[in-house]
């Protein structure tokens, strides 16, 4: 974390909630959370040139966290929102515990994606047996199994990491064709077959809501399929409204902010697909963590 807090580089926004992701997942969070919480100000950052972190050790996840947290915080966040489920599953706790406490400022806050997930499960199951589709090193870490046995030990959970869908959608095949719905349901086949008793299907990777028109043809209809944006935006209403000396720190235009570590404007092409809005370039900036 860094030590000291430099001079805020968006005055137009002194004191945004930061909302972090590897890539551009973390953007259908970002979209629940403008919809939920209109008046806040958000700064984005996206660690493009670096994802996606599942291809990496949990020390080299944990420090690129670190580094884009800490950037966050230069820039005026009092709050971070973690939007990614592998740096959730590998980095969170260290982030909250080890590095949090030792900064220039342990009063801000790092929240994540996989608990405020888990404790609506819940709510969304009738019959107990929920089915988890994530990528393959939050499916390796057991964060959620681990989650859901310590909140809803009656629930069971099964689990299934899909390994094109990323790629899929990153590439820009999304769209139904004989590839796409191939991936799409091979993998949901796998999870059914596992348990056919699923009624409870968690989308537990931000990447992947821009496949819901794909998941749902290959989905029973009795079966709830939940997104993390609605879910994630809710409860960062509900933390706010329980701490009410964060939600007076925070700055309230109703402006949004981009920052990417890849080139600003493919950045800019790219993250409509996931906001379903449409960015200016003049929205983006590149930088460079360290």
């Amino acid at each position: 974390m860094t030590t000291g807090r430099t001079p805020t580089p968006f005055p137009f926004m002194e004191a945004p909630i930061g909302v972090f992701d590897s890539g551009y997942g973390g953007l259908t969070i970002l979209r629940y959370l403008r919809k939920l919480l209109p008046e806040y100000d958000f700064l984005y950052l996206g660690d493009n040139a670096r994802a996606p972190y599942g291809k990496h050790s949990l020390p080299t996840i944990y420090e690129y966290a670190r580094e884009a947290v800490s950037h966050l915080f230069a820039c005026g966040c009092p709050m971070v929102i973690i939007a990614c489920n592998t740096v959730s599953a590998h980095a969170l706790r260290l982030l909250q515990q080890v590095d949090l406490p030792t900064s220039s400022d342990p009063s801000r806050r790092i929240l994540g994606v996989i608990r405020p997930t888990v404790e609506r499960l819940g709510e969304l199951t009738r019959n107990g047996h929920v089915g988890i589709l994530a990528t393959p090193a939050t499916v390796k870490s057991n964060t959620y199994l681990l989650e859901v046995n310590r909140l809803h030990p009656e629930i069971q959970l099964t689990q299934q990491a899909p390994k094109m869908w990323v790629s899929l959608i990153e590439g820009g095949e999304y769209q139904a064709n004989e590839g796409v719905n191939y991936f799409v349901r091979r993998n949901i086949e796998e999870l059914l077959r596992k348990d056919p008793r699923i009624d409870t299907i968690q989308l537990a990777c931000t990447h992947y809501p821009v496949l819901l028109p794909r998941i749902r043809e290959f989905v029973r209809d009795d079966i709830v399929i939940a997104e993390q944006g609605m879910i994630v935006a809710e409860s960062t209403q509900k933390y706010l409204q329980r701490h009410p000396e964060m939600e007076r720190r925070l700055s309230k235009n109703g402006i949004s902010h981009f920052l990417t570590t890849e080139e600003d404007g493919e950045f800019a092409e790219m993250a409509g697909l996931f906001l379903h809005a449409r960015l200016a370039e003049d929205m983006v900036d590149q930088v460079q963590l360290r």
